[in-house]
């Protein structure tokens, strides 16, 4: 199947027959397993080992799933599924606007869960080409994405990315002055193909611009996608 045997997910759903169920499935997968009914118990698990995967229920007895993976990913960088019945489209967006890999909605059949957890660490495993680890830049201003050491600098300060806007900075890099349309940005750094999540690719677009400050590194082709017009000399 292409994953590493043993690789530990945390399943975080209150529904106790949810919560064995998802659980059983993966374990008969190939992965280790750890369930968690409440964020506390999360917490707790979270300080003493961090895992391959996190697997997030949204309404939960003691707080809100959404908030609690905006906090957690500010300083962790493992990727973050969520499974909730909120399905509104709104609730996709800000799931992945907050740094999820991946959002599935119930009711989902176990199957569909393990293929999106099988995509998922298969993209943190792989490498999406070379963009460039030396200095780039654009008008007066630098930047150093290195993607050996997975840290960005621009103007000489460091850029903090989710692990979502990574995978999309690293791709418009690696086709740097090429036009890249957002079915592609979908197909390449999330498996999706449907246009409805297109608008997923112009939120972390927005918010990877934010991260940038002032230079135009990303160009936008209306009607088309984006283009990434550092160089690589000044």
């Amino acid at each position: 199947m292409g994953e590493r045997v043993g690789q530990l997910i945390y399943i975080v759903e209150d529904h106790q027959l949810i919560r064995e169920g998802v659980g059983q499935y993966l374990r008969l997968s190939g992965y280790t397993v750890r369930l968690f009914g409440d964020l506390a118990s999360l917490e707790a698990a979270l300080a003493a080992q961090q895992p391959d995967l996190l697997i997030q229920d949204v309404m939960l007895p003691d707080g809100d799933g959404f908030a609690f993976v905006k906090e957690l990913k500010e300083k962790s960088d493992f990727p973050v599924i969520f499974m909730t019945a909120r399905i509104e489209e709104s609730d996709r967006i800000l799931g992945f606007e907050l740094g999820a890999d991946d959002y599935i909605s119930k009711p989902f059949s176990p199957k569909e869960l393990v293929l999106r957890v099988q995509a998922v660490l298969r993209r943190y495993s792989e490498k999406e080409g070379r963009p460039s680890d030396g200095l780039l830049h654009v008008q007066d201003h630098t930047m150093r994405f290195d993607e050996k050491n997975h840290s960005l600098h621009v103007n000489d300060e460091e850029v903090f990315l989710t692990a979502a806007e990574w995978r999309i900075l690293a791709h418009l890099i690696n086709k740097a002055d090429e036009l890249v349309s957002r079915s592609e940005i979908l197909k390449e750094c999330f498996d999706y193909s449907a246009e409805s999540y297109e608008r997923v690719v112009d939120t972390h677009i927005k918010n990877i611009r934010a991260k940038l400050g002032d230079g135009p590194w990303i160009e936008t082709i209306r009607g088309w996608g984006y283009r990434f017009i550092g160089h690589g000399s000044p």
